[in-house]
């Protein structure tokens, strides 16, 4: 009973109706960390030399190729759930019931920055070393839909951190519904580890070594990335082990995600091992400071020789400051 009253609660709902729309938390959740993401990005950006805006024109690109590469690598991981005998394919489009596989999301989202990058002149591994903090605390802020679907926790706990999870029904029929029903009876049906939290907190703690790590280092050429895919994948490898959850499993029973976990682990070292050391700043041609070129040539990085900019803005006299976001 202890263990209970010290457990942390779900939410008796993930859906709210407003008339006949139906207010999704899963889906607000990936809003608000995409804003979240673009916003701090975008003063990355430019207190690195870059133009206000840009990022936010390559999110136009970045986003929607990100989640529906998340998804493809959702459903074809998963493909039983929704091509299983008695299952019904179409749901694989319903996006908005969860189910986004952050290697998809990455992959396909680099495409679409490749894409807007070259539109907008910037060099695609500068870009990405500025967006990689805010990539990863996005996926923080997305995994909070996970909790409010009452999705992706592990086995059972007694411990006061165990997350209660309560059955859902639809309120009119009484029928289950674990996705759009409510919570009529809030006594829980167990106590789980909430993983969920678990990489939440691991993401958060990703960023702050990249940021740490990118201004102790002056990390550059794609190298700060590579920081975040290698130390999320090692967190996103442990955490995996505690899921209980149905997956798709290979090599006698081992998780799918574990094994893309290593192997985009290694790929990650190897390049942030050898990557060129130091740090890019972009630069426009002389003359031509504000003119992009839809060819990808108006801005090319060169080695940053001097201190970093300061998002905060410049100090009196100087058109940069000295410190780096």
């Amino acid at each position: 009973m202890t263990a209970v009253l010290a457990a942390i609660p779900s939410p008796d709902r993930g859906v709210w109706m407003l008339g006949p729309i139906p207010i999704r938390a899963y889906a607000l959740c990936i809003i608000a960390g995409i804003v979240v993401a673009v916003t701090w990005s975008e003063r990355r950006f430019v207190a690195r030399g870059g133009e206000s805006g840009v990022v936010t024109d390559v999110a136009v690109f970045a986003v929607p190729f990100g989640l529906v590469g998340g998804r493809l690598y959702h459903v074809a991981t998963d493909w039983p759930t929704y091509f299983g005998p008695g299952r019904n394919p179409i749901e694989a489009l319903y996006i908005w019931q969860g189910g986004l596989g952050i290697w998809g999301a990455v992959a396909f989202g680099a495409v679409g920055a490749w894409i807007g990058c070259r539109r907008r002149g910037v060099p695609l591994p500068f870009f990405a070393d500025v967006v990689a903090p805010g990539i990863v605390v996005a996926q923080a802020i997305g995994r909070l839909g996970n909790w409010f679907n009452q999705e992706l926790y592990g086995g059972p706990t007694d411990l006061p951190w165990g997350l209660e999870i309560y059955e859902r029904v639809d309120p009119v029929s009484g029928v289950a519904d674990p996705l759009n029903g409510v919570a009529l009876d809030t006594t829980p049906i167990g106590v789980f580890h909430p993983t969920f939290l678990y990489e939440l907190l691991w993401n958060l703690a990703v960023a702050a070594l990249v940021v740490w790590a990118d201004r102790r280092f002056r990390l550059g050429h794609g190298r700060a990335f590579a920081l975040y895919v290698a130390a999320y994948c090692v967190g996103r490898f442990w955490i995996e082990l505690m899921r209980t959850d149905p997956a798709t499993e290979v090599f006698g029973g081992v998780r799918i995600n574990n094994v893309v976990s290593v192997v985009v682990l290694v790929a990650a070292l190897a390049y942030f091992v050898l990557a060129p050391r130091g740090r890019e700043v972009l630069q426009p041609p002389a003359g031509e400071p504000d003119t992009p070129d839809p060819d990808g040539t108006d801005a090319v990085a060169v080695p940053d020789e001097g201190a970093d900019p300061d998002p905060a803005g410049p100090e009196p006299g100087s058109a940069r400051s000295g410190r780096t976001p």
